[in-house]
C-alpha cells in the first residue's frame, strides 16, 4: 500500500479546505495519507497548535522521507508547500501538483517548469479525482 504526502496551504490560507477533504478521501483509495489532517476543519492558518515549528518541520520531513507518492495542491500559494515540493524532488519522489485554473493568474514557473514534478491544470473536483486515478493507478505499490 502507498504511503501519500498530500500538501496544501495551511498557514498561507485555509480557503480551500473543502477540497482538501475531497482531495485526501481520493487518495484514501490509493493509500494511507500521512497527512490527514490538512483536512481538518480545526486547524486554522494559525497552524497546529501543541507543536513547536522545529516538531512540524522534522515530523513532516520523516513524512515526506517515509511516503512514496506526493500530491499538492498549488492553487493557494504557500512558502511551505513550496518547500514540500523541493524537498520531494531532491529525494527523487513522485510528485503531482494540481493546480486549478483561474482567471488572470498563473503557476510559478518554478513548479510549471519543473522537470522532476508532474503538473496538472483543473477546473472542478471531478477532473481531479480523474487526475489522481491516473497518477496513483500508474504509481500503485
Amino acid at each position: 500500500m502507498n504511503k501519500i504526502y498530500f500538501a496544501g496551504s495551511i498557514r498561507g490560507g485555509r480557503s480551500d479546505l473543502d477540497l482538501y477533504r475531497k482531495i485526501i478521501g481520493r487518495l484514501q483509495l490509493y493509500g494511507e495519507v500521512l497527512t490527514e489532517h490538512i483536512g481538518d476543519s480545526n486547524l486554522t492558518p494559525l497552524g497546529e497548535t501543541g507543536m513547536t515549528d522545529r516538531e512540524i518541520h522534522d515530523r513532516d520531513m520523516a513524512w515526506l522521507t517515509s511516503c512514496d507518492l506526493i500530491v499538492a495542491e498549488v492553487s493557494v500559494p504557500s512558502l511551505g508547500v513550496g518547500f514540500e515540493i523541493a524537498s520531494a524532488i531532491r529525494m527523487e519522489k513522485k510528485v503531482l501538483c494540481l493546480y486549478r485554473v483561474h482567471d488572470g493568474r498563473r503557476l510559478s514557473a518554478m513548479i510549471a517548469g519543473c522537470p522532476g514534478v508532474m503538473v496538472r491544470e483543473y477546473n472542478d473536483f471531478n477532473d481531479v479525482a480523474g487526475i489522481i486515478d491516473n497518477f496513483a493507478g500508474i504509481h500503485r505499490s
